[in-house]
């Protein structure tokens, strides 16, 4: 597995954990030297079961639930909070909260006015000024309550230690359980970690840790923005939690914060078919464990924390007057850490180039080949790559294609050679998108330049000038900002950085230049098909009043349109086929005014969508007469309030366009 882009030799060694040990392992993806002294050890090695020692697996809850040693939590790295009235204090420091406060005495005064609007207080009674104190007095009391109620909700409770050490027992075994073929944790993250939550400790700062999130088991122990297709989704949903760092930031009220990307990386996760039916337009169904629990567990995941734990800045961010961009900039931030430590599974690294593939199959010396080049271009590019302790690639890859299974992956006998092929291409999507992180900007490149290529010819005509490929290549990578997080370096920095590194990938040969075409053609092709599909928004002919289409019937009937194109053969990806990618797309074509979405205040109705009055013509009869038939009592038509809403809307959106056009790259 040498390679002279390896840089395995220099990393730091990983964590092997059975049971209560820790164990050092290399670091790296590597062929082993020596097989004589390699063995293999059960995660649950070290781990008692009450069938066969129960004595033994008693003696082991005992010693959690008493705290002996380790198991203590007496010396922590951190504020003190595991102490008897933990709740209490921090109750009282958020009630007592000049800002809490002056909240309740405002919507206290709101109330007040509106009964007085309403004769409930009458300002010409003698009494009224006794009578206007003794209800403000009532209303705060009642907010304070509400406010208790929701505090006491709100706080972990860590005063009972017992309880602690044994939910921490409970969810070990669970989690070494359910992975039992092993956990892979990044030492240097580890120690760096500690190091970081001293320096933490002594500034009296807060670590807030913000994981990734791309299966249904990581509901354990974090709960963060879900992606179904196993990259990483616009930092939209972070708002949330960020908006709230930031405002505690540029208030004034906290100093400074240390934010934790965490990045969790599975060989296998236990809902592909359901990634599949919900890609596909399928309902997502409510999740709860027993339903997201099916019996064969998956395997071998592997977690890294952020190398560097990056300290917010305020005045770096954005000016306290625009606290949306600066939770922006700090969202598309924590995704970029996230990338940039995140592991690429052996499953990963099977799935890529079984899609990137020109011909139908792959035998497995081919096979081996490939990923033994995809693994030197992970590292080349700064990523890093699983491994299993010392075996050699050929094992690695068996078990790659073990864990996939042949229902993903299918091998023809009986010929000169095993030949391997896809089964299931929408399911090794999953495991593709955990790499494409890593090429998007030479994916983009490719993809432009491909504008010439396809043209045919000598190499003197397929040349293309740098400001026809810049050109391309701001189109391709403003189309799919939404879709990828791109480097934070600017267009022109990195598109110079591609084309020289493209010159050597040039010499090896077309095969290289397909795999990067390869990884950003299902993506090119969605974003066609929700163009295509746009068509159908068109009102008919004779049609004088403005109709509404509710959005996720649009994208459900493009989603139809593609597997019908598909079918037809005007579709070379089913992977085109996306919920995700259409949704994104519609999002897009939503921020460049070809359509125009208005929401509702009410939640029973839906959003909808019009295509915007400037790009229609006389088609779309189907939609649009379902709409006016008030299917599913979504009214097709815009109260007063609402087409106020769409007005500032449409208004808001042009200004913001100079500074949305430009390149992601």
């Amino acid at each position: 597995m040498a390679s002279e882009n390896d840089n395995s030799d220099n990393l730091p060694p990983d964590l092997q954990i059975l049971g209560d040990e820790i164990t050092l392992q290399p670091s790296g993806l590597v062929e082993s030297r020596s097989r004589s002294d390699e063995k293999e050890h059960a995660l649950m090695k070290n781990t008692a079961r009450f069938r066969s020692e129960p004595l033994q697996f008693l003696r082991e809850v005992s010693l959690y639930v008493s705290g002996t040693g380790w198991r203590a939590y007496d010396h922590i790295i951190g504020q003190p909070i595991y102490y008897p009235g933990f709740t209490e204090h921090i109750s009282n420091l958020i009630l007592s909260a000049p800002l809490l406060q002056s909240r309740i005495a405002e919507l206290a005064e709101k109330r007040l006015r509106v009964e007085e609007e309403q004769g409930i207080l009458d300002v010409q009674d003698p009494a009224y000024h006794v009578k206007r104190a003794q209800r403000r007095s009532e209303l705060e009391t009642g907010l304070q309550q509400v406010a208790e109620k929701l505090t006491d909700n709100m706080i972990c409770k860590f005063e009972s230690k017992p309880f602690i050490r044994g939910a921490y027992y409970l969810v070990t075994q669970l989690t070494l359980r359910a992975y039992h073929q092993g956990i892979h944790v990044s030492s240097e993250e580890v120690v760096r970690l500690r190091r970081v939550a001293e320096i933490a400790q002594r500034k009296r700062q807060s670590i807030i840790f913000l994981p990734c999130h791309r299966s249904h088991v990581d509901y354990v122990s974090s709960r963060s923005s879900a992606t179904a297709s196993a990259s990483l989704c616009p930092p939209s949903s972070l708002f949330g939690i960020l908006s709230f760092v930031l405002d505690s930031l540029l208030s004034g009220r906290v100093q400074d914060a240390i934010i934790c990307p965490v990045s969790t990386q599975y060989d296998k996760v236990i809902e592909t078919e359901g990634y599949v039916t919900e890609l596909l337009g399928v309902p997502k169904r409510r999740r709860t464990w027993p339903t997201s629990s099916p019996a064969a567990p998956p395997s071998s995941p592997s977690a890294s924390a952020a190398s560097t734990c990056a300290s917010t800045n305020p005045g770096a961010c954005a000016s306290p007057r625009r606290p949306p961009q600066a939770a922006a900039l700090l969202g598309y931030r924590v995704l970029s850490d996230i990338n940039d430590v995140s592991v690429v599974m052996p499953t990963a690294l099977i799935g890529t180039v079984l899609l990137t593939l020109r011909g139908r199959g792959v035998g497995r010396q081919e096979l081996a080949r490939r990923v033994e080049w995809l693994t030197a271009r992970v590292r080349a590019k700064g990523g890093r790559v699983a491994h299993f302790g010392n075996a050699p690639l050929s094992e690695i890859i068996e078990r790659g294609l073990d864990v996939l299974g042949r229902d993903l992956v299918g091998v023809v006998d009986g010929l000169a050679e095993p030949t391997y092929y896809a089964v299931d291409r929408f399911q090794l999507s999953f495991y593709r998108n955990m790499t494409i992180h890593l090429f998007v900007s030479e994916a983009l490149v490719s993809a432009a330049m491909y504008t010439r290529v396809k043209r045919g010819g000598g190499s003197a005509i397929q040349d293309i000038s740098y400001a026809e490929l810049r050109d391309q290549v701001l189109f391709l990578s403003s189309l799919f900002r939404g879709e990828f997080i791109f480097s934070g370096e600017g267009l022109a920095v990195n598109l110079k950085r591609r084309c020289s590194a493209s010159r050597p990938t040039a010499r090896a040969g077309r095969e290289n230049y397909d795999f990067y075409c390869f990884l950003i053609w299902p993506f090119i092709e969605a974003s066609w098909l929700a163009a295509v599909s746009l068509m159908g928004l068109s009102p008919v002919l004779g049609e004088t009043e403005d109709v509404w289409v509710e959005v996720a019937k649009a994208q459900n009937s493009a989603q139809v349109l593609g597997k019908t194109l598909y079918h037809q053969g005007d579709l070379s990806y089913f992977e085109a086929v996306n919920k995700e990618t259409i949704k994104n797309s519609f999002q897009r074509f939503e921020e460049e005014g070809i359509l125009q979405v208005v929401p509702s205040k009410n939640p029973k109705v839906p959003p909808r969508l019009r295509l915007a009055p400037d790009l229609t013509d006389a088609l779309g009869r189907q939609l649009q007469e379902e709409a006016k038939a008030d299917k599913g009592n979504v009214p097709h038509r815009l109260s007063r309030e609402e087409e106020e809403t769409l007005a500032k809307k449409v208004k808001d959106s042009r200004g913001r366009k100079k500074l949305t056009t430009r390149a992601n790259l």
